[in-house]
């Protein structure tokens, strides 16, 4: 009888943690999906928006697309807010300057599918931060980390483990160090400082931290013409990659933890190749469908709690 009523008491807190569980995969890889339709714009505002001026924007318009959920919330827990300055600028400098600043410079010479396969390196990253920050990562999630990345791995040297990157693949590789950087800042971030308000806060960090820059952009390349794509771009990043994928992305690591969501944002490079065959008929050869079986094995091995 006692060990009936045992089972009865911890099976709701069992559903509890399945339930949070299953709800941060899911938000993980709806930042995810989002972040890879962000390259494609990426690559689209390329040659039309200066990368600084184009990053600038995005923060703007995704301080404003979140002020109406995140303004008072942020005003309430501005003391804390202040007490904790130097985290939420360091989170600002990692996540919002410095990683989609050089996104979009490797945007100038190198492809969207190289960006997004690149980009999923970042996961192997996290995974080491979270290693050195005491989290047992387990056989079976380590297997299938090294799986995911072997694919990357053969992805990215088209089908063999060659490599021959060029400086947009170089940017990249330092975008996917400071995203991974900026995964594992989460882990610290204060619990009693609301999601919407850290956000909000980070963002407009961040816009500041780039505004000099921004003002000699201008000043040396001149501004751009704003027009119905670059309009369009600028609101999709702004917003969805921004704003939304910012959130999910924040509130996935805060239930699953970085490594664990790291994991599925091995998918990015699948994302990114669908995207392309959408909206550019770009064609996946039987090579790269390979490789991405191998990633998508890696992410379901890697997403299992053990």
């Amino acid at each position: 009888m006692d060990r009936v009523r045992t089972v009865a008491q911890h099976t709701p807190d069992t559903r509890t943690k399945q339930g949070s569980a299953g709800l941060g995969l899911l938000l993980a890889l709806v930042a995810t999906v989002v972040w890879s339709g962000s390259f494609v714009a990426t690559r689209g505002m390329a040659d039309a928006v200066p990368p600084v001026q184009a990053v600038f924007w995005r923060w703007i318009i995704a301080a404003l697309a979140v002020a109406p959920f995140a303004a008072r919330q942020a005003w309430r827990q501005r003391e804390l807010i202040r007490r904790h300055l130097g985290f939420t600028a360091l989170a600002s400098l990692f996540g919002v300057a410095l990683y989609n600043t050089l996104v979009h410079q490797a945007g100038l010479t190198t492809s969207a599918s190289n960006m997004g396969m690149i980009m999923a390196a970042s996961p192997v990253v996290m995974a080491v931060y979270a290693r050195l920050g005491g989290e047992r990562l387990g056989v079976r999630r380590t297997f299938g980390l090294l799986l995911a990345a072997f694919g990357v791995l053969l992805l990215v040297g088209d089908g063999s483990l060659g490599f021959d990157f060029g400086a947009g693949d170089l940017w990249m590789l330092a975008a996917a160090l400071s995203f991974a950087t900026y995964s594992a800042l989460l882990k610290r971030k204060p619990a009693e400082l609301g999601g919407p308000a850290f956000l909000i806060t980070t963002f407009v960090l961040g816009a500041l931290m780039l505004a000099p820059a921004y003002a000699v952009s201008v000043t040396v390349q001149g501004g751009f013409e704003v027009t119905a794509g670059t309009g369009g771009m600028l609101l999709y990043v702004g917003v969805m990659s921004s704003a939304v994928a910012f959130f999910a992305w924040n509130k996935a690591v805060s239930l699953i933890g970085a490594a664990r969501a790291g994991v599925v944002y091995y998918l990015q490079p699948v994302c990114v190749a669908g995207l392309g065959l959408l909206l550019l008929g770009e064609r996946t050869s039987p090579a790269e469908l390979l490789c991405m079986a191998l990633i998508l094995g890696g992410v379901g091995l890697g997403s299992a709690r053990r």
